[in-house]
């Protein structure tokens, strides 16, 4: 549990000044996803990051190749698809997903979390967003933009962790 905690401080202290979803986030979320797997933590929780990570690198991308103005028919869906399918691709292919006996209500653990981490992270930018808007277009603390998708995500690790350790719900 320790190394959870520290985990999350170290995720939540940010390294370098921050853009919209910055590579500071993404990284984070690298880091913590090799890590859970790292510590056997439960799939769902590992899920999560994988949802943020691939929020993350779909709008890095997307921004990127707005700065780029490269533009064509289709690429935001296009790029989610496609990244969704690079990440869930290989995991179905090694059998990582799909374990009968991995699963919580009904859904497989890694797809769960996956799925709740992608919304998770998307609610921690539009809190962001909202919060920035609400203030005149400035942040209310240092790194807002970074401590929000990954406290949203730090969060439903949390949570899933008491979840799935009390085995409620399961």
């Amino acid at each position: 549990m320790h190394y959870f905690i520290v985990s999350v401080f170290f995720l939540l202290t940010p390294l370098a000044a921050a853009k919209a979803v910055c590579p500071v986030c993404t990284v984070a979320v690298c880091a913590s996803v090799g890590l859970s797997r790292w510590l056997g933590v439960d799939d769902i929780i590992t899920g999560l990051w994988i949802g943020g990570l691939a929020v993350s690198v779909i709008a890095w991308t997307i921004d990127w190749l707005n700065r780029k103005n490269i533009r064509f028919f289709g690429r935001q869906p296009l790029i989610v698809a496609g990244y969704y399918a690079l990440i869930l691709w290989p995991l179905y292919y090694y059998n990582m997903i799909g374990h009968p006996l991995n699963k919580m209500w009904g859904v497989d653990k890694l797809l769960l979390g996956i799925a709740i981490g992608t919304i998770g992270f998307i609610a921690g930018v539009w809190l962001n967003s909202y919060l920035k808007k609400k203030n005149n277009g400035r942040v209310y603390f240092p790194f807002q933009k970074v401590v929000m998708p990954l406290g949203a995500l730090a969060l439903l690790s949390l949570c899933f962790y008491l979840l799935c350790t009390l085995k409620i719900l399961n």
